[in-house]
This record gives structure tokens, C-alpha cells and sequence, in this order.
């Protein structure tokens, strides 16, 4: 348990931090992977480490800084905003986040600011990756929804989520099925906060899973 703010242990990056105390309009984001690294880096859920995925198939690398919001689930929830999804993936809620000076460290905290998502399925169930910027950012802070980011921003991320679990040669992937905007970004991330704490409980003491 924490004493005076503080843990006596590193907590478990997706059970034991808050997704923000402003969430959803300024969120925690735990970062995996950075647009520097030739692996695809995702957290282990028993441990809290970060695990290798795979090494990226390609030569494309994320184009910004990628990890998930604490404390998220996309489940029923999730699912329900996504018109054709069998359900939520059952992973913590994907996020991108942009940011004008290169931060090269994966494995950190930030806060950040959702303007927007992609809605994607993964094998039928929802998978979306929401879009933010980095709070207090000298360059981004100004956008306030995806339509105001540059289109080239919005073109490598959809090229990148439509193309990452490629290997040389294979068919094309999924498409992105939807770009939406800062509101409903925003419902995504309430929506997957409820079903986290349905699935483990409130933000003042969640149960942990025994395994993935």
C-alpha cells in the first residue's frame, strides 16, 4: 500500500498507477515502445516488465512514442462503441502520443491530452488506439482535436496500425474502419475505464489477475 503518496515498491504499470486524476481529458500514459525501436515491446501482465513481442517485421517503426492508459480495459464497453466487434480485445487501452522534442526512453510516464483515435479490430474484437498530444507541449499543446494535426501525422499512423503485424510479402492487414475526433476519443477512454473497474474494481483498490 502506498505511504504518503509514495510506494515502498515499484506498483504494476497497468494496475497499480491512475489513468490521471483530469482523465479523460488528460490522461497517464505508460510508454512501450518509441519511434526508436526495431522491436515491438508489450507489458507483461503477471509481472509489470515489459516483454519482447517480436522484432518489427519491416522497416516501419511507430511514428510516435506508444503505450496504453493505466487502469483501462477494452471490453463490453469498448466493444459497444465499435459497430461489427465480437468484444474488447482485454488488454489496457492502446495511445499514441505525439510530442515535438524526441524522447528516445520507453518504460516512462507522461501526460497527455486525447484529440482523437483510430478504431481498428484485431481478429474481430475492438483494438483502438487513441491519439494525444503531450501535455504542455511548445509545439502541439495548441491541437485540440485530429483534425487540427498535420495530415502527414495522420497518414503515418494509419499506415503504421495497418501494416505492423505485417511480414515481407504478406497480404495486406486490417483496415483502420474508423478516425474519429477529440469527443469521441473521449468516450473510449471513459468507456474503458468503467469496464476496468468492473473487471477488477475502483481506482482505490483494484484486484490483481492471477495471469494473462
Amino acid at each position: 500500500m502506498a505511504r504518503d503518496g509514495y510506494f515502498p515498491w515499484r506498483p504494476h504499470p497497468w494496475h497499480g498507477v491512475s489513468p490521471g486524476e483530469r482523465a479523460p481529458e488528460v490522461v497517464t500514459a505508460f510508454i512501450e515502445i518509441t519511434p526508436y525501436d526495431l522491436a515491438k515491446y508489450e507489458i507483461d501482465k503477471r509481472t509489470g516488465y515489459l516483454r519482447v513481442d517480436r522484432p518489427q517485421r519491416t522497416s516501419s517503426t511507430p511514428p510516435t512514442l506508444y503505450g496504453f492508459i493505466p487502469r483501462t480495459l477494452c471490453a463490453a464497453r469498448v466493444a459497444s462503441l465499435s459497430p461489427g466487434a465480437t468484444g474488447g480485445d482485454g488488454d489496457p487501452l492502446d495511445i499514441c502520443v505525439i510530442s515535438e522534442r524526441p524522447i528516445e526512453r520507453a518504460e516512462i510516464l507522461l501526460d497527455a491530452r486525447p484529440v482523437g483515435g483510430l478504431r481498428m479490430l484485431d481478429s474481430g474484437e475492438a483494438d483502438d488506439k487513441i491519439i494525444a498530444v503531450l501535455r504542455d507541449d511548445p509545439v502541439w499543446d495548441g491541437v485540440n482535436d485530429l483534425a487540427e494535426l498535420p495530415e502527414a501525422h495522420v497518414n503515418r499512423l494509419r499506415h503504421y496500425f495497418s501494416t505492423y503485424k505485417l511480414g515481407p510479402g504478406d497480404p495486406p492487414g486490417q483496415p483502420i474502419r474508423e478516425i474519429y475526433g477529440r469527443e469521441r476519443a473521449l468516450e473510449v477512454i471513459g468507456a474503458a475505464v468503467a469496464d476496468y473497474r468492473e473487471a477488477f474494481g475502483d481506482a482505490s483498490g483494484p484486484s490483481f489477475p492471477s495471469s494473462d
